[in-house]
């Protein structure tokens, strides 16, 4: 076992990661579950200090036959980090989605004691055999508990880059994952208070935006851009959700002024994203650039034009001179920033110098020059001006054409505090250039990305006043640091740490730093005053100052109100009034939203009497005819007015009735004012209660208008009868006084409705009536009426209104836009669900719509459809895990549903024998079929040779041959989502082999030799070759020169190499091929084969059969 200390994870800067939400792992409900977890061969082990507990570690997990493990997530062994124990937790297939998901897990958090909780720094990797700089790191920290005992990366890969043999992520179907975790000591992170300590605020991060953040706080700390902000024309009529201008001047305002974190959403309105965009990572500089040019359009015809351009907007001159004949082209550009190499340099000067490097246009690369043709010249680009602020973006991130994927240069990068771009004679400088300007630039500030390709964390170090205290604006927080944090460990590079026992192992431990600058900006020493100006309210616009500071007032007082509300009570009085106006409209069952009726806040020392005279302040009712009612919830979830107060009660002070009428501790008290009027409309004192006066309320319903509400209450003797009452019921509803009505007592709703008829002639008490029923009645149905209504009786009207549900269609190839609304039933059967769709779409037949349900959690469709009949209810369609969506994804489909889901639908690409096309074809059998009932459906689709052409199916998977698929195989077992499903005529060479004939696969490669070490990359379409015995390679050459039809010139270029285990050995022409290869075919590591080792001309083919579903980085838009 290697002992090794790993980087100190503080020292990096570490946040999450922010290309996703960090999520702990959810694919089952929560609280702990049985699962079924496979045990792979895997090997595991802790490389930490000499010590048997570490604080920090790393743990390597070996995992064979990585491929074929057929367990939805599995665990790695246990390890121990800061006398914890911890595990890794994989979905080797994804957790719903298609990458790998990957997480560190609490192992023992079922067992721990009650309220447990943890923080540990760590990064997970999947290293890469090939190549160790290619291996996928992410790095995050958490504050580990019982309800988020995990948490990770659930998209941390995609999952065709993993499963492709030839990215080096998995090497002879072995997977290497390690975590290096540090545990700390819980640091609280929230109490620290930015202003305080440093003076500014932070932003608030809203999902994927810290990349926003730390170009925000670097463009408002250079003053006189803040200044320009504040000076763009704006309204108090503009909403700043609508107006770029007026979200950033009041951005910046609080920046400036308020005393803890901004959030940022407005301005994300302002831009027109979505939520889902906010969440998406963006670029730095594609945003910076966005922004900006934004700005620089609403900036027109106002006072601020052209501030762009006077703070960022530089000038260079592109050039081409002849060398032999009197001739110059050029053309001036102009830049807001400046993209610097960081492969191959070493510092900002060495990128300067490449930026400036003369290219030798010779040979076959002459200029065109006007009146001279072909001309051998100079190609080069000088700068005419640099701007005040000059913004450099470092190419921290690659396309790798030899490995057709992005990667992050983590390479070692200095920059300068003083940055001389005038020196050795003004190298850099075009002859126009004006000299009397000098170049010398003072670094502002530093951005700096953490983490991988795939996603990282954005900050960003600043001097915002030139002096020599940097801070680091990260998100919410802000602190201050030294220039060795701000600049030296931003440089990247890799860092040496002595060995934890040098005894022990001599080998130091090297790590690459993952945190290092992207962008940096500079101001020039002459325009310092000038930028580094003063901003202060004045400069800011007087309905801008009343607006924020309003809004800031606001906010102390609703704080002020949180951190006093201790003192108060929150008193919520409804009255009649409320349950007229919310009854049918807004609520059905019970009788009021308490959230909308009028509320008090009173001091809890005062006297309930006290607040009498407040409500006959605010309602005109005098104190004498007010009488109060307390609610309390019923067993069976209803809420109800249960008992007026006692005269004692009503001299007790507002804190203590509180007390007495809830029990659950909120600071609310919940009150019914009960008013009586007289025959004038005028309050009365209210009536006496004795023990048989019931108090109830009434609904009236109205069938045919489908219409339910309030129209009062009633106090009605326990011993009386309901038939009594009837003419006072008709009059309140405004029906005539003999009109017969039928009676219902509103039970529950929760969860299912409950609501049964009263017998008229029964006493209110014998029908089990109380204080608080309600009673909804409605005119008595005529015989036959009944059809004539949807709803005929109350009880049918209250069921369906508590099961009614809108829908929002979607189709499925636009998952983000709803197509079209129906009000659905949550009891409609599968069944009723597709035969509305279907109406609506003015289709005949309903079994040819396939649903899917939404993810919650992703915002996305779930990657599996509902199947026919899958699910019984429309609730059962809407719910995922323990939330409820109204998104449903429709899709038609060209056949019956049951019978698409009998049938095996493959896709594959037929290579026709002469033509140079590939055509894909979908095509579906029964699930029992085999490969042969394959080949002949798709004889009756492709275009033959010949009538008497014989098909064979190969799986291809990244331009290797791994499979011919015998005819009597099952489909059903065949995977065609990774693997390329090929299928093509057999060449009649290959029916009549001879005894000594061979049949080998050949293969197209190119060479890596950026690296130390030869590294194969497989291209293009591989293919069998039949090889005679003693035939030389001069003799298969030509032939593969005949099947390929490549033109001599080309063809002469081509070097020809055996290959077994990767390694290329070349062969002469006069070799003879066929000793080279054994007698069986080797198919996987041991693979052997002819390779034909020349450069990838031809044009990314868009055909790659179902390769899987990438997500690429949006471009930034800002919408308005």
């Amino acid at each position: 076992m290697t002992l090794m200390t790993p980087p100190p994870l503080d020292q990096q800067q570490q946040q999450p990661d922010d290309e996703e939400m960090l999520v702990p792992h959810s694919d089952f409900p929560e609280g702990p579950q049985p699962m079924e977890v496979a045990q792979a061969e895997t090997a595991n082990t802790v490389d930490a200090q000499a010590v048997d507990d570490p604080p920090s570690a790393r743990f390597t997990w070996t995992i064979e036959n990585f491929s074929r493990l057929n367990t939805k997530k599995l665990y790695s062994d246990i390890f121990l980090v800061g006398g914890y124990k911890w595990r890794i937790l994989i979905f080797p297939k994804g957790n719903n989605v298609d990458h790998l998901s990957m997480y560190l897990d609490v192992a023992d958090s079922t067992t721990l004691p009650y309220g447990w909780s943890r923080y540990a720094q760590f990064s997970l990797s999947v290293v890469n055999q090939i190549h160790n700089k290619y291996s996928i790191r992410k790095e995050t920290q958490h504050q580990f508990n019982a309800r988020e005992s995990d948490w990770g990366f659930t998209s941390f890969m995609p999952l065709g880059e993993l499963y492709d043999p030839g990215r080096g992520y998995l090497v002879n179907d072995t997977c290497i994952v390690e975590a290096d975790v540090a545990v700390r000591r819980v640091v609280d992170y929230w109490s620290h208070d930015s202003k305080k300590e440093t003076g500014y605020v932070g932003l608030k991060n809203q999902g994927a935006t810290c990349y926003m953040n730390s170009l925000l706080q670097t463009l408002y700390h250079i003053p006189y851009f803040r200044k320009a902000v504040y000076h763009m024309p704006t309204t108090e009529n503009d909403m700043p959700s609508g107006s770029i201008p007026l979200a950033l001047q009041s951005l910046f305002y609080k920046l400036q002024y308020s005393d803890t974190s901004v959030a940022t959403k407005e301005l994300t309105k302002s831009f027109g994203w979505d939520t889902y965009d906010s969440f998406m990572q963006h670029d730095v500089q594609e945003l910076n650039r966005v922004l900006c040019e934004k700005l620089e359009d609403k900036m027109k015809g106002t006072v601020v034009e052209g501030t762009i351009q006077q703070l960022f907007e530089g000038h260079h001159m592109n050039y081409i001179e002849c060398i032999n004949v009197d001739y110059k082209s050029t053309r001036k550009e102009s830049f807001y920033d400046l993209q610097l190499d960081v492969k191959g340099c070493r510092d900002v000067y060495a990128s300067f110098d490449k930026y400036v490097e003369v290219e030798r246009l010779e040979g076959d690369n002459k200029y065109h020059a006007e009146q001279y043709g072909l001309q051998d010249a100079r190609k080069g680009v000088l700068f005419i001006d640099f701007p005040p602020v000059l913004q450099l973006q470092l190419k921290r991130f690659e396309y790798d054409f030899m490995r057709d994927t992005m990667v992050k240069i983590n390479d070692r990068y200095e920059f300068p505090l003083q940055l001389d771009l005038d020196r050795e004679n003004g190298k850099y400088l075009s002859p126009e250039a004006d000299r009397s300007v000098r170049n010398l630039y003072t670094l502002h500030s530093v951005l700096v990305h953490s983490g991988g390709v795939h996603g990282g964390h954005y900050y960003a170090y600043i001097r915002p006043t030139l002096s020599d205290q940097w801070f680091k604006f990260d998100d919410e927080r802000v602190t201050k640091e030294d220039i060795k944090r701000a600049l030296e460990e931003q440089y990247g590079g890799e860092e040496e740490l002595p060995p934890a026992n040098p005894g022990f192992n001599n080998s130091p431990f090297k790590f690459t730093k993952y945190s290092n600058a992207y962008m940096l900006v500079y101001i020039r020493e002459s325009d310092k005053e000038k930028i580094i100006c003063n901003v202060d309210e004045k400069d800011i616009a007087e309905h801008l100052r009343i607006r924020l500071k309003k809004e800031q007032e606001e906010k102390e007082q609703k704080r002020k109100e949180k951190a006093e509300a201790h003192l108060y009570t929150i008193i919520k009085v409804a009255r009649n009034e409320d349950l007229v106006e919310q009854i049918g409209r807004d609520i059905y069952f019970d009788l009021v939203d308490h959230e909308k009726v009028h509320s008090f806040r009173i001091q809890k020392q005062m006297s309930f009497n006290f607040f009498k005279e407040e409500v006959a302040k605010e309602f005109a009712i005098p104190v004498q005819f007010q009488r109060f009612w307390f609610w309390a919830k019923r067993q069976n979830h209803t809420y109800r007015p249960n008992r007026p107060l006692t005269p004692q009660e009503e001299v007790q002070s507002v804190g203590q009735l509180r007390e007495v009428s809830n029990k659950t501790n909120n600071a609310e008290l919940k009150l019914f004012l009960e008013v009586e009027v007289g025959q004038d409309l005028r309050p009365v004192p209210p009536p006496e209660k004795t023990k048989d006066d019931i108090l109830l309320f009434f609904k009236y319903y109205d069938p045919p208008k489908e219409v339910l509400r309030f129209v009062g209450r009633l106090f009605v003797k326990g011993s009386g009868k309901p038939a009594e009452t009837l003419t006072k019921l008709n009059e309140m509803a405004g029906l005539g006084p003999d009109e017969e009505i039928e009676l219902y007592e509103e039970i529950k709703f929760e969860p299912n409705i409950m609501c049964e008829r009263i017998d008229k002639k029964t006493t209110f008490r014998a029908s089990q009536l109380e204080d608080g029923d309600i009673v909804c009645f409605q005119k008595s149905l005529q015989v036959g009426s009944s059809d004539q209504c949807r709803y005929p009786d109350v009880p049918s009207f209250l069921e369906y209104v508590h099961n009614r549900q809108v829908v929002r269609f979607r189709s499925l190839e636009k998952p983000k836009e709803d197509e079209f609304c129906l009000e659905l039933s949550k009891l409609h059967s599968y069944d009723d669900v597709v035969e509305r769709v279907a109406q609506h779409l003015r289709m005949d037949d309903p079994s040819k719509i396939r649903l899917t349900s939404h993810n919650c959690y992703s915002q996305q469709p779930k990657p599996q459809p509902i199947k026919y009949r899958g699910a019984e209810h429309l609730s059962d369609m809407l719910v995922h895990y323990n939330q409820t969506s109204d998104i449903l994804y429709y899709e038609v489909l060209d056949i019956p549903l049951p019978e698409l889901q009998g049938l095996k639908t493959l896709k594959v690409a037929f290579h026709h024998a002469t033509k140079e096309e590939v055509v894909i074809h979908t095509i579906r059998l029964p699930k029992q079929s085999t490969v042969g009932d394959v080949i002949n459906d798709l004889k009756t689709k492709v275009e033959l040779s010949h009538p008497n052409a014989e098909l064979r199916l190969l799986e291809v998977f990244y331009h290797k041959i791994y499979k011919i698929f015998p005819l009597s195989e099952k489909i059903e077992n065949i995977n065609d989502q990774y693997w390329t499903l090929r299928a093509e005529e057999i060449p009649e060479e290959e029916k009549d082999l001879g005894p000594h004939d061979r049949l080998i696969h050949v293969y197209h490669f190119m060479k890596d030799t950026a690296q130390n070490q030869v590294q194969v990359q497989n291209f293009g379409e591989p293919f069998f070759l039949v090889i005679h015995e003693g035939e030389t390679l001069a003799e298969v050459k030509v032939r593969v020169q005949k099947k390929l039809q490549v033109p001599d010139e080309e063809f002469s270029k081509w070097k020809f190499a055996f290959l077994s285990l990767g390694r290329p050995e070349y062969l002469q022409d006069s070799d003879i091929v066929s000793s080279r290869f054994q007698r069986r075919d080797v198919y996987g590591a041991w693979e052997q084969y002819l390779g034909l080792e020349h450069t990838d001309n031809a044009p990314k083919r868009s055909y790659t059969a179902n390769q899987n579903r990438h997500t690429f980085e949006k471009p930034v838009k800002i919408y308005n």
